[in-house]
């Protein structure tokens, strides 16, 4: 018998993803080879769609009680805490490991900052569109608040949320537009303006400039109120780059074993404890993903082809998924009807809407997301001219 908690739906909609992918391989080609980190590539696909099923669920509770809380269900409430949880290790771990790589030469500071704003500011923006535009419907299309107060909350919310997100133009609960899902972003954001004073106790001394970016960070973190439980996985994330720095590591992850332990650990975090953010779980998931980093494929499933497509559009799955609910229950089923389905007609509905999400993705990727990314190369050599035409300006001055 399906129940509003049942896990049967959520492995019917993740063959249904792969099925998708499948589609979209044969129609336009596979992603690129897999690069160094192929297995977390593969990943970040998963833990996307995961935290769309996790939303998916408290929709139904939702619709009826007006309450947007976890699901009464160990396993569809840390679905979506322990994507949340291995998105920031795998933000901790890229970067840490960049870093360290890059000590003998000198980290390339511009690039990576350009890089970032290239990779999340686009797709940011047009799912704030997509959310001041359903604001707008919501709200009938007439001004609630006074011009000044609206343009103040809109601009917190194109922060990346870093200071709020309140509510827009008189309408209730906005952040549920998106599923809430920008706060993970001011984290990430908080982490990588830290870069700097990680590279300095790695002893990576950047310049000044640079240095003051990463105090900046720290105040960013602190006028956030940056929770531990929260910041804990970008530390998990790191002790994996170091784990994965040794040969006898990565050589240990790639074998039949790890994976067997990686799947273990992972289950039962994620259906024996009631959140994965305490200490325990978050150490089992810690050490699932430092073999996953060490080259544990679970059987090959990460490395797959499928896999790689949905890592590929993990970005977007991520941060499109809560305007595709809203929009279902809102206009597509409505509210009303939507408030009488039985736990098995939510889920059929929410798996016909899973090759929607994932075609949606696809679009929004090779449309925004990736013409961006192809621009980091030339806006880095721009802001570069830039500040050694300006440093050179103020020099001559003096």
């Amino acid at each position: 018998m399906i129940t509003p908690t049942s896990p049967l739906p959520v492995f019917a909609a993740v063959l249904l993803a792969l099925a998708t992918a499948r589609v979209l391989i044969w129609r336009f080609g596979a992603p690129n080879a897999a690069g160094r980190f192929a297995t977390i590539d593969g990943l970040r696909g998963y833990l996307a769609f995961f935290v769309f099923l996790h939303h998916s669920c408290i929709w139904y509770y939702y619709i009826r009680t007006s309450q947007f809380d976890s699901p009464p269900s160990n396993f569809m409430a840390n679905i979506g805490r322990a994507s949340v949880s291995l998105f920031f290790m795998i933000t901790g771990f890229l970067f840490s490991t960049k870093i360290i790589n890059d000590k003998e030469n000198g980290v390339d500071w511009i690039k990576l900052y350009v890089s970032r704003v290239l990779r999340l500011t686009p797709l940011y923006l047009f799912a704030m569109l997509l959310l001041f535009v359903a604001v707008a419907f919501m709200s009938r299309f007439a001004l609630t608040q006074s011009p000044l107060t609206l343009t103040i909350n809109a601009s917190r919310w194109l922060a990346f949320s870093s200071f709020g997100e309140p509510d827009l133009n008189g309408v209730k609960d906005t952040n549920l537009i998106l599923s809430g899902v920008p706060w993970t972003l001011a984290y990430e954001w908080g982490f990588y303006l830290c870069l700097p004073l990680l590279a300095v106790m790695i002893g990576a001394i950047p310049s000044l400039a640079v240095l003051i970016i990463g105090f900046v960070g720290v105040l960013d973190l602190v006028h956030s109120h940056a929770e531990s439980r929260f910041l804990a996985p970008f530390l998990g994330g790191i002790i994996a780059a170091l784990l994965c720095r040794h040969a006898w590591f990565r050589h240990l992850s790639q074998k039949s074993i790890a994976s067997i332990v990686a799947i273990a650990a992972i289950t039962v975090a994620v259906t024996l404890f009631p959140t994965t953010y305490a200490r325990i779980p978050l150490a089992l998931l810690s050490m699932s993903f430092a073999v996953i980093a060490g080259g544990a494929s679970l059987f090959g499933a990460l490395t797959s082809q499928l896999s790689r497509m949905l890592g590929e559009l993990a970005y977007s799955i991520y941060l499109l998924h809560g305007f595709i609910l809203f929009t279902l229950f809102n206009l597509v089923v409505g509210k009303q009807s939507a408030r009488v389905f039985t736990p098995l007609e939510h889920w059929f509905t929410i798996l016909l809407t899973t090759p929607v999400l994932v075609l949606v993705s696809y679009t929004t990727f090779r449309l925004i997301e990736k013409p961006a990314m192809q621009y980091t190369e030339s806006v880095s050599k721009w802001v570069r001219q830039v500040i050694f035409a300006k440093r050179g300006a103020l020099e001559e001055s003096l």
